[in-house]
């Protein structure tokens, strides 16, 4: 105990809760050695990383990781939310009793970190100053050094954090031991692995991985599941999973704030990252905040929704980023920005990195090529060639810093003002371009029925939606019933609210092409939303929404765009909207509780489209 408190006197930590919290873990977790981080700690922490093999260099100023093969991806079914009040368990969020997974984990890790360091990382996940940092503020304990050099880019990092804490006691205890990687049983009915958040505790425990989200407990644990409840308890924020980004006129000066939410592969990185089509780039400007999590409260002084993006990196999806896709992150993760591939391929000959979609085709010389498990290219037999070279949940790590676009406020405290909050999946139909609705109980319940294709062709049911409320489902923290209350006390609040609106970029033709091209021209629908919210143009009402008019839209530029495919996006499939209806309904019908704001508002939206149906 003297050694340890002897780390924490040279380091500065003054708060006594977290000297506390530090003795008591590295005495359960047995681990050799404590030290304490600082962000100033990141080029010292490369070096030993990269001199003990964790790192390799991926050229100048870039690093490539690659994690074990059992331990690549989030594992929602071991994920969990745990609390003392079974009045928190919901539909989505894996409910456990606190009583029963505190001392499962903590037996877990009893002596787990034997012989290895505990590194102690405070961090907070919020702007310093914000109105939100009494909920920002963490200290995570972890026993992988590659986990701190995330967190460096993903939060910001420093021992001042914890020590100008307004009250001391009040910081999110994150503990995350890896494990025994080999005999853990991940994926058997003897899975060894839980990573549980005990949300009324403001406590996360995550045993068995030294992967992303389950790792990085400022980013998931804390920044959406334990701040998601932590706005619910306390009433004052909303958590979510949502990207943040702002449009600036140049010929009005007036800069516009969008946030909103995406499930998986509907294209909610490569929005947050857009820049202006070619033809409209001499008057507007787009600016990145952020592309996963947005903390969302009402200022009382102006009534008006702002929102911050927690975070302080981007943890990106390697797959299919190229300089087509996404040139904003081709260039945040260019040589020089510090960033830290994670499970992509690489050339130890040439430290070169890739990734499928990176390029068309991979390198024709496989001469050096590792793929994400660490094997020769070269020597795959005839039956691995086409094996995927990166995985496919591949990541990078950058700071917001590196990001070309980032927006010159975004470390205000206390966040930018919301215009708009947007939902969007990948549908290959009924849903338009845009749609907008000015009703608050409505967007909510939009929301609500988000939602992207499955694919169950072979079930019969090709077409029907996964749902994915809020693109909140594998982060909810408590029950959706209480989060649709939540929501609408949140933004109702609001006297001056933002408008809502859902987006799809993935209509497709009978032939099966796109019949919007996506990417830049996505901005197009973004400006038409704010003209309407400013009372500048109309556009159209239907049961669901307001569409644009195909003369309302800023089409400059897009001569390619078929006459027929427009009318297309712009118009709403009555009948199956009537189908989706149905679904819709017995969707909600899986959540006890859910305001009668909400049932309302469905009601509204089938009563409108039965009247369509019937002219």
């Amino acid at each position: 105990m003297a050694a340890i408190d002897a780390v924490l006197d040279a380091a500065g930590v003054k708060n006594s809760r977290v000297r506390d919290f530090v003795r008591q873990w590295a005495e359960h977790t047995g681990a050799a050695r404590v030290e304490v981080v600082n962000a100033s700690d990141d080029a010292r922490l490369i070096a030993e990383a990269v001199e003990a093999g964790e790192l390799l260099p991926a050229g100048e100023g870039r690093y490539y990781s690659r994690s074990h093969p059992k331990d690549t991806a989030r594992s929602e079914e071991r994920t969990v939310v745990a609390t003392n009040n079974e009045s928190d368990k919901g539909v989505y969020n894996n409910w456990k009793p606190a009583s029963e997974m505190r001392p499962m984990l903590t037996e877990r890790m009893k002596g787990a970190s034997a012989g290895k360091t505990m590194y102690v990382v405070p961090y907070v996940m919020a702007p310093p100053g914000s109105p939100l940092q009494p909920y920002a503020t963490g200290v995570e304990l972890t026993d992988t050094r590659t986990v701190v050099l995330h967190m460096i880019r993903m939060a910001r990092v420093g021992v001042e954090h914890v020590n100008e804490l307004a009250d001391p006691d009040y910081f999110v205890r994150g503990v995350h031991v890896t494990g025994d990687l080999d005999n853990l049983g991940q994926g058997t009915p003897d899975d060894q692995r839980y990573f549980v958040t005990i949300a009324d505790e403001r406590t996360i425990l995550h045993y068995g991985s030294s992967y992303g989200g389950n790792a990085l407990l400022g980013k998931i644990a804390h920044g959406l599941r334990q701040a998601t409840y932590d706005g619910w308890a306390s009433g004052k924020f909303l958590a979510e999973q949502f990207l943040l980004l702002g449009i600036t006129d140049k010929q009005t000066g007036r800069t516009y704030h969008v946030c909103g939410g995406m499930p998986s592969a509907s294209g909610k990185t490569n929005l947050a990252m857009i820049l202006s089509p070619d033809a409209l780039g001499d008057r507007y400007q787009v600016h990145f905040y952020g592309d996963d999590i947005a903390w969302l409260w009402v200022d009382p002084e102006d009534g008006r929704v702002y929102a911050i993006n927690p975070e302080f990196g981007a943890f990106g999806v390697a797959k299919d980023t190229n300089e087509a896709t996404n040139p904003t992150a081709v260039e945040a993760i260019a040589e020089g920005t510090g960033t830290i591939f994670t499970n992509v391929a690489y050339n130890e000959q040439t430290q070169d990195v890739w990734w499928e979609g990176r390029t068309k085709t991979p390198p024709a010389d496989a001469t050096g090529w590792r793929d994400w498990k660490g094997e020769l290219i070269s020597e795959r037999s005839e039956a691995e060639k086409d094996a995927p070279w990166a995985h496919p949940n591949s990541r990078f790590t950058t700071t917001l810093a590196n990001i070309p676009n980032i927006a010159p406020d975004y470390t205000n405290p206390k966040g930018v003002p919301v215009d708009a909050i947007i939902f969007g999946g990948r549908t290959r139909d009924r849903e338009p371009l845009i749609r907008a609705i000015t009703d608050l109980a409505e967007g909510v319940y939009d929301g609500l029925t988000l939602g992207a294709e499955a694919t169950f062709a072979a079930e019969g049911t090709e077409g029907v939606l996964r749902y994915d409320p809020m693109s909140m489902r594998p982060f909810m923290a408590y029950s959706e019933g209480a989060y649709a209350a939540h929501w609408l006390k949140i933004i109702g609040a609001a006297k001056d609210q933002p408008i809502f609106a859902h987006v799809n970029w993935f209509q497709r033709g009978e032939d099966g092409r796109f019949l919007w091209p996506g990417y830049r021209d996505n901005l197009r629908p973004l400006l038409w939303l704010m003209q309407l919210r400013n009372g500048e143009v109309t556009g159209r009402q239907t049961p669901v929404g307001i569409v644009p008019t195909k003369e309302e839209l800023q089409l400059e530029g897009m001569d390619d765009l078929r006459a027929d495919d427009l009318e297309t996006i712009l118009s709403i499939d009555t009948h199956r909207w009537r189908q989706e209806m149905g679904h819709r309904e017995e969707h909600l019908k899986l959540f006890p509780g859910m305001p009668e704001e909400i049932w309302e508002a469905h009601r509204r939206v089938a009563a409108g489209l039965e009247a369509e149906q019937g002219k």
